[in-house]
């Protein structure tokens, strides 16, 4: 199994891409990339903890290969925006990935080269340091599922879910009735 740590704008919209791609085990929302020893919602949302929101993403790669999870990434977000994902705005939503050895940092940036050439626009995703990783709240794990009904999720995430069946449609197992 692997585990990458990606931030991508709001933790949600990652967590239901990936919660739907085959051979990922899980996807946890977290904080990560900051200096408050014990950030929270509020804190990470208000810009002053420093924490990007992420996931962690845990993998079978004999399922799904590193780099459809990646290729995942740079496709359901916006890594030319700085700190900025659509109305989501703050240091807390930058496109950001945090490489936890060596060889995850040259797939990273492997991965990163083949989009820049593909984006109109230069891409700001950081590759930064790993840091502590701290789960979120209960309410933002599985968001999607449980709400898909909210504004959120039908104006912000069902977007990136289209492009995901769009581009990924072989790797998605989606409940039955998504595929409807």
């Amino acid at each position: 199994m692997s585990t990458f740590v990606l931030a991508g704008g709001c933790f949600w919209c990652l967590d239901a891409v990936y919660q739907r791609t085959r051979g990922v085990s899980s996807v946890i929302s977290g904080y990560t990339g900051g200096w408050d020893p014990a950030p929270q919602y509020r804190t990470v949302c208000g810009g002053n903890t420093g924490h990007a929101e992420a996931v962690a993403v845990t993998f079978d790669p004999a399922v799904v290969p590193d780099d459809v999870i990646l290729d995942m990434f740079f496709t359901t977000h916006d890594p030319t925006t700085l700190n900025r994902q659509g109305y989501d705005v703050g240091t807390q939503y930058r496109s950001a990935m945090f490489p936890l050895d060596a060889a995850q940092e040259a797939l990273f940036r492997e991965s990163a080269g083949k989009f820049a050439q593909l984006y109109p626009d230069p891409l700001v995703t950081s590759f930064e340091e790993p840091a502590d990783f701290f789960v979120a709240e209960g309410i933002h794990q599985d968001y999607y599922n449980r709400f898909p009904s909210e504004g959120y999720c039908r104006v912000i995430i069902d977007p990136k879910l289209a492009k995901a069946r769009k581009y990924y449609a072989t790797w998605l197992d989606e409940p039955a009735a998504e595929r409807s």
